[in-house]
């Protein structure tokens, strides 16, 4: 090969190069084209949500003949409004939550139905847990809340061919720690029934109304996850007797409890929504709650007798390490003990035995646990009666 030859031989190679290289550039130039263009879609997508005007909540009151809507907006007044082109007012429902535009007013969404967030903050077990099987000494009361509770909830057609109505709600007192969350927890479990748990105080509300919608929204949210039961732990804190001198405050908690006995009177004792209260003063309960066709069925939880406490220490005691426990002797020594008493001795019981080395709870653990409990049940009354508390 000459010179000319190899000279060109190279200039064709640098060629080649510099036209590959050109074209590697090319492609980068081409996928930052790309992201810049997508980066500029997102800028402008973020001006116009920036610059878009709010919108208005409101909950749909009634649908007109001629296609335009009464609602209830949040900010107050209620508006007769015209519906947006793209949504389909036919589908629109007494109670559906909607979005207003905020000049015309007019319906621009739909909104999925939403819950206070009050509401989420209280206790909803889908399916909870506990058994009969987990609870001793109440057998009749047992008994009483499945006929009441669970076979409405089960087999209402027993109840339509008879031609009666199910109780609508059923109050469970007595003293604290003998079982009343527990007896709810387990008819729910039994009738497959989404469990709702509140504390009645709180719905006590800061703000005049606050309270009242709240019972509402948890009406609302029990009948969506039919069946279900509502459980209102300490009920006298929003129920209790009305006085003729009240407060602001105890007048909004009247509000309240207004409310929810017009909850209670307003739905079908054959729907699958069931009310179970919980109060350890009946004493001082309202007689308008107790009348029939609200609570019809009042049920007491007194303290477990002898056979009933030893159904509860067996209970207990089946999931524990144990070693010659005289049960009879433990059920005679504790009367007065309520269900929560004997778990917190069983408790008691084998920290003893942890702190005596042992792998396993014997009988003299449970009679010093009991010398403790009894010391400190001693020394809290004693307290009591010199007004420390």
């Amino acid at each position: 090969m000459d010179s000319l030859e190899y000279e060109g031989d190279i200039t064709n190679r640098t060629q080649n190069d510099y036209i590959k290289l050109l074209e590697d550039r090319l492609k980068e130039l081409e996928i930052e084209n790309e992201k810049l263009k997508k980066e500029i879609e997102f800028y402008k997508s973020e001006v116009e949500k920036s610059s878009t005007p709010p919108l208005i909540e409101a909950i749909v009151m009634e649908v007109l003949e001629d296609g335009r809507v009464i609602v209830k907006s949040s900010s107050g007044p209620n508006l007769i409004v015209s519906v947006s082109s793209k949504l389909n007012v036919q589908k629109l429902r007494p109670g559906d939550i909607v979005a207003l535009n905020q000049r015309g007013s007019a319906i621009v969404d739909i909104l999925p139905k939403i819950y206070d967030p009050y509401i989420r903050a209280f206790e909803v077990i889908e399916r909870p847990n506990v058994n009969y099987q987990e609870i001793g000494g109440l057998d009749e009361e047992i008994r009483e809340l499945r006929e009441v509770i669970e076979l409405p909830l089960t087999n209402p057609e027993h109840f339509m061919r008879l031609g009666i109505e199910p109780p609508k709600g059923v109050l469970l007192y007595g003293p604290p720690g003998v079982g009343k969350t527990l007896l709810a927890k387990a008819v729910a479990t039994e009738s497959k029934a989404t469990f709702i748990r509140l504390v009645a105080s709180e719905l006590a509300q800061k703000y005049v109304g606050e309270g009242a919608r709240l019972v509402k929204e948890i009406f609302r949210m029990a009948r969506s996850k039919a069946p279900s039961i509502i459980f209102i732990d300490e009920i006298d804190s929003i129920a209790s007797k009305r006085l003729d001198i009240t407060t602001n405050g105890e007048r909004e908690i009247h509000r309240t409890m207004l409310q929810l006995l017009a909850e209670m009177d307003g739905f079908d004792p054959l729907d699958k929504v069931k009310i179970i209260g919980a109060t350890n003063r009946i004493d001082i309960l309202d007689p308008a709650i107790l009348r029939p066709g609200r609570f019809d069925r009042i049920i007491e939880i007194g303290l477990p007798d002898f056979s009933g406490r030893i159904k509860i220490f067996n209970i207990y005691l089946s999931r524990m390490s144990i070693y010659n426990i005289n049960v009879n002797k433990l059920a005679e020594i504790t009367a007065g003990f309520t269900g929560a008493d004997i778990k917190y001795l069983c408790t008691e019981a084998g920290l003893v035995a942890i702190r005596k080395g042992k792998t396993v709870i014997e009988m003299e653990d449970f009679l010093e646990a009991f010398k403790y409990i009894s010391k400190k049940r001693l020394r809290n009354i004693n307290w009591e009666r010199r007004g420390y508390w």
